[in-house]
């Protein structure tokens, strides 16, 4: 497959699916997921699910009159009813992706998890994967985890790797460059989280992840300029190229990330992944683009034998 550098190749790629993903849309009532809705089935870029409630209704009968070859709604008595039968087409293999609209990400979240009707199974670590599109850099920078999981241990940094690292590979780079982030080069048991990151390192040189550069502790500014790297002797395949970044913990993911919007001006998408489809949980305040190219980044990561 070509790469996808830029969010305009994630679109191109979205458009050129030989076969259509299938997303379940819940309470699509803010005007945002309504345009991601419409742009989806006016483009014939998906089969749409709308699952709504009594104040959704009129807009989704009329998308589905509109576009009947690609619309379909689902009625529910409330929206964390809306929550369960997205979950239900999931499990009913129905849809390929979930995207919630004007709804608390705690609500779907709740459904995706119930032991007993939930999407996510035992042992699966879930987690939030961007993708960022960063003015000056020359391909999207990925990284975790900016909003489920407060302090990753062992276990949920190695599945932080392994969604990572085969997101990249979706995009197109055979061999990703994974970078561990700290401020400092150095391993400490003060720091309890640079000890994950050297057996995280061991199992990338035992090729748990495949093939994969894998470098840190480094602080950002190494893993995205070489030239930084250089001045600090810090010399490695990833620095200066890093395809993924791993955070030590929610706060510095998320800090970064809002430090990107606010002052980098980069764009971003972001995912949920490690229940059987992957999740769109945009922000109330992100913009009709911001929630499409998340969406495209979930069909992109979807994996069905429909592809």
């Amino acid at each position: 497959m070509s790469t996808i550098a830029s969010f305009k190749d994630l679109l191109e790629a979205f458009r050129s699916m030989r076969c259509k993903k299938r997303i379940a849309i819940v309470c699509p009532t803010d005007e945002h997921t309504r345009d991601v809705a419409l742009q989806c089935a006016s483009e014939d870029l998906a089969e749409i699910t709308l699952i709504h409630t009594d104040d959704d209704t009129q807009w989704c009968r009329q998308l589905q009159e509109k576009y009947p070859q690609h619309v379909t709604t689902i009625l529910a008595g409330s929206p964390d009813d809306a929550c369960r039968k997205a979950v239900a087409e999931v499990r009913q293999n129905k849809a390929d992706v979930i995207m919630k609209g004007l709804i608390n990400t705690d609500n779907l979240l709740r459904a995706v998890l119930d032991k007993e009707h939930g999407i996510l199974r035992k042992g699966n670590v879930m987690t939030h994967l961007t993708a960022a599109e960063i003015p000056g850099y020359d391909h999207l920078l990925l990284f975790s985890d900016a909003a489920v999981i407060p302090y990753p241990d062992l276990t949920q940094m190695d599945a932080m790797v392994r969604y990572g690292v085969n997101m990249c590979r979706r995009l197109g780079s055979d061999t990703p460059n994974v970078a561990l982030i700290h401020f400092t080069e150095k391993t400490s048991e003060k720091f309890p989280y640079t000890i994950d990151y050297a057996t995280l390192k061991e199992r990338a040189d035992n090729g748990d992840y495949g093939s994969v550069h894998m470098a840190g502790p480094m602080d950002v500014k190494s893993a995205c300029d070489a030239h930084s790297a250089q001045v600090k002797g810090i010399e490695s395949d990833v620095t200066g190229h890093a395809d993924m970044l791993i955070f030590p913990n929610l706060t510095a993911a998320n800090t970064f990330y809002k430090t990107l919007t606010l002052f980098g001006h980069s764009s971003n998408a972001a995912i949920v992944c490690g229940a059987d489809a992957p999740i769109v949980v945009p922000s109330r305040a992100d913009s009709a683009e911001s929630k499409f190219y998340s969406l495209a980044l979930a069909c992109v990561a979807a994996t069905s034998d429909r592809n």
